[in-house]
């Protein structure tokens, strides 16, 4: 991809445990992408925890199993991407024991660079709203189904750690749109930033 800081990425190791300890910890970390013409990054400020088997809004709920979700089920740190309804993909990291399911869902960040090509790619939005929500970051970003399966070591999406600085202040609150476990205080934001999705109501 030729982000020249790969070295950096994160190691699997720091996927492979509670879903909702990688969540709160991907927070102010850096997805970069290398997809089409150029490098995109966005630093994390919002995320979603989904619990794999025993949560009823996972889509690996009961272990279910198809050839949408294959992916949720690989090593931790693996890309999970799905098309969400029928208009925008959403991008997410396999995260606890392998085949249980569990992944965090990226939902938005604070747009750093390659601001010309998210522009593009977006059309006429205010930057507010480039990746304010998991299609839109996707869209910003140039993340695709083409994504989905493979290891962030190996694909054309990076998280990367900070090179300092001590852990963000965090809200927690309900997950957004769902109509299943809808009360379960699963959504991590970075507290007081502006470019979270949605204002945050917390728990």
């Amino acid at each position: 991809m030729g982000t020249g800081r790969r070295a950096a990425s994160l190691p699997v190791s720091f996927f492979r445990r509670d879903p909702v300890t990688v969540a709160r910890e991907l927070l102010g970390m850096t997805l970069v992408t290398g997809v089409g013409r150029g490098r995109t990054a966005g630093r994390i400020v919002e995320v979603e925890a989904y619990l794999g088997a025993e949560d009823p809004a996972s889509h690996a709920f009961e272990f279910r199993r198809h050839a949408q979700n294959a992916a949720l089920y690989g090593p931790a740190g693996t890309w999970y991407v799905y098309l969400s309804y029928g208009m925008h993909w959403c991008a997410n990291l396999v995260a606890g024991p392998p085949g249980h399911g569990a992944a965090v869902l990226l939902r938005a960040l604070e747009p750093i660079e390659g601001l010309p090509a998210m522009r593009r790619r977006r059309g006429t939005f205010p930057d507010r709203l480039l990746c304010a929500g998991p299609g839109r970051l996707c869209q910003a970003l140039g993340i695709t189904r083409a994504l989905d399966g493979t290891r962030r070591e190996a694909g054309t999406a990076l998280v990367i750690p900070p090179a300092s600085g001590g852990s963000p202040e965090i809200a927690v609150s309900r997950r957004i749109g769902l109509t299943r476990a809808a009360d379960w205080p699963l959504r991590f934001t970075i507290r007081g930033s502006p470019w979270v999705s949605r204002r945050v109501v917390e728990r």
